[in-house]
């Protein structure tokens, strides 16, 4: 450590950091600390003229580590790796201090404190940056097959996509008889295809497909090793068990349809009806509009139904389900072609025809259709009198008038809830958000992609979307682990749990800590001691704390660099 040479770039990000924090006076307060060879500003540290001035330094300077003082190191962390490996330097010697989240975002009304902030924020990102190692990615050898969980549109399009790069292909699917929900719907928006007609397309191309093979009536139970490397056991029928061996995981489990509590808005009579319930119906309409025997013709649609609740219901669905507000207006165009004289009335809260989709809202205006706004705290009402249904709504756009109107049918525009997967995330350790659905890295960044090495997510498992975006996010997922697998190898990050010692004691407590499974015990019956499994290991440290022995740190933020940044920090306090 002593004769570290470490180079700080400071950065206004535009303005973000430099409006709130006075960035010369920080460089000016650590440019002559211990160790600094270099303390620059910059207007965007991320910029392409920025790093190669950075990777300038780093080679005419002989640089051994760095600190970039700038944002959330969640968006640009690869990127000042990457560009640490172009100009020779360890990417694990490079430390990012975020100014911005940390103290400029968070003290807009007080620049002297945020600088001062910032001073001792970046004086632990030197100290720590002093007793960093050059680590070296874990390769672990990859086995090029993909098991895809699920067979609907977004499993079925995965697994073709996958087989169309060369990898084999096992899919799993739970249900007796693929293809989801979109093989129970007819005309679908927004090119009116016929969702049997497409489901059959798919299945037909997999079934001709040497490189992938079908289970339906199968489930996965048991899940061992690693990323490149997992064992599988599937339970087919309830009757036997198969192993397989894959390099990679898709999750395209799909949803369920909300559905309402008997008696919420009128649902449990029999003019009461969910989307998926009447999109059925319209499905198999002969030409006259009917329900139970008797002609259609007046129709109320209640948006929101099971989405967008309030946080104060229990198990309340606070999310919007996306593909709903579409659905209704799509199905209310074919309520038009098959019954044009039927009236149509969408009671709603907001209507999110988003996009394209914005094209269906307005053809169902142009052939009739009646849009009424209600408030968010009074619902509609709704009653049953002589066989057809009163409703009471106060509409918004008439100044909160009281209508009332008269329906046959009233549908309830219901979104998408989590489907039931307790023995999956269980196998699998899958994250689940807040929602319920499955929960990627990042929404932007990292959108198919899990905590788990290898596994991936896609479809409508992981939040309320319609069949082209599942589609799109299946595509994206057989992409990621086509690229992971078709190497031959996988590089995984070295900041995981390590031993201090060359042999630690066995200890149950460490093992039940690690939520990935990653302690695992070695040695014969006389000895045994604790390994960490490099693949399994995500380095969340929360093994840490609770070894006996205080035997296991976390590379990267070892005790001497956490100590190191306190104590810097501390000293200009």
């Amino acid at each position: 450590m002593s004769d570290r040479k470490i180079g700080v770039y400071i950065c206004y990000c535009g303005g973000n950091i430099s409006d709130y924090v006075a960035c010369e006076q920080v460089r000016d307060a650590i440019r002559d600390e211990k160790h600094v060879a270099v303390a620059k500003t910059t207007m965007f540290a991320c910029s392409d003229a920025t790093q190669q001035e950075i990777a300038d330094d780093i080679r005419e300077r002989q640089l051994d580590g760095l600190v970039v003082a700038s944002c959330s190191p969640t968006l640009h962390r690869f990127t000042f790796r990457e560009m640490c490996k172009r100009a020779g330097l360890n990417p694990y010697q490079y430390v990012q201090v975020n100014l911005r989240e940390q103290c400029s975002w968070a003290h807009t009304d007080n620049v002297e404190h945020a600088t001062e902030k910032a001073i001792q924020m970046v004086r632990g990102g030197i100290a720590k940056a002093c007793h960093t190692e050059a680590l070296q990615e874990i390769r672990i050898e990859t086995v090029q097959k993909v098991l895809v969980i699920g067979a609907g549109i977004a499993g079925l399009r995965a697994a073709l996509a996958l087989s169309d790069l060369g990898l084999p292909v096992v899919i799993a699917e739970r249900e007796g008889v693929v293809g989801g929900w979109v093989n129970r719907f007819g005309r679908m928006y927004r090119r009116d295809r016929r969702g049997t007609e497409i489901i059959n397309s798919l299945v037909d191309q997999v079934r001709h497909r040497a490189n992938i093979t079908l289970y339906t009536n199968a489930e996965l139970t048991e899940k061992g090793g690693c990323v490149g490397n997992f064992d599988i056991r599937l339970r087919v029928g309830n009757k036997r068990d198969v192993c397989l061996n894959v390099g990679a995981i898709v999750i395209c489990a799909g949803f369920e349809p909300y559905r309402p509590e008997d008696g919420e808005l009128g649902y449990g009579s029999e003019g009461v009806l969910t989307l998926p319930e009447f999109k059925e119906l319209l499905d198999n309409c002969d030409g006259r509009l009917e329900h139970k025997g008797r002609p259609v013709k007046a129709i109320a649609y209640v948006y929101c139904v099971g989405s967008r609740e309030p946080e104060s219901k229990e198990g309340a669905h606070t999310y919007c389900s996306r593909y709903c507000c579409s659905a209704a207006v799509h199905a209310s165009i074919l309520v038009h072609e098959i019954s044009p004289q039927t009236h149509q009335f969408h009671l709603f809260r907001d209507l999110r025809t988003y996009g394209k989709y914005e094209l269906l809202y307005e053809e169902a205006r142009k052939r009739g259709a009646v849009f009424i706004k209600f408030d968010d705290q009074q619902r509609p009402e709704i009653e049953q009198e002589d066989g057809k249904y009163k409703i009471r709504v106060n509409d918004i756009l008439t100044a909160g008038e009281e209508l009332e109107l008269q329906a046959d049918l009233v549908v309830l525009v219901t979104g998408m809830v989590p489907r039931e997967n307790r023995l999956l995330i269980s196998a699998l350790k899958l994250p689940v958000g807040l929602d319920g659905f499955f929960k990627e890295i990042h929404p932007k960044l990292r959108p198919v992609e899990t905590v788990i090495d290898g596994v991936f997510i896609a479809g409508s498992c992981q939040g309320p979307r319609n069949s082209t975006e599942s589609v799109a996010s299946a595509l994206a997922a057989a992409a990621k682990s086509a690229s992971l697998l078709m190497k031959g190898y996988v590089e995984l990050e070295p900041l995981i749990a390590a031993p201090t010692m060359e042999r630690v004691a066995w200890h149950q407590e460490c093992a039940e800590a690690c939520p990935y499974s990653a302690i695992e015990k070695a040695g014969g019956d006389n000895e045994e001691v604790a390994e960490v499994n490099q693949a399994l290991c995500k380095g969340c440290g929360s093994c840490v704390p609770l070894c006996p022995e205080n035997a296991i740190e976390v590379r990267g933020y070892t005790d001497q660099q956490v100590r190191a940044m306190i104590a810097a920090m501390a000293n200009g306090v």
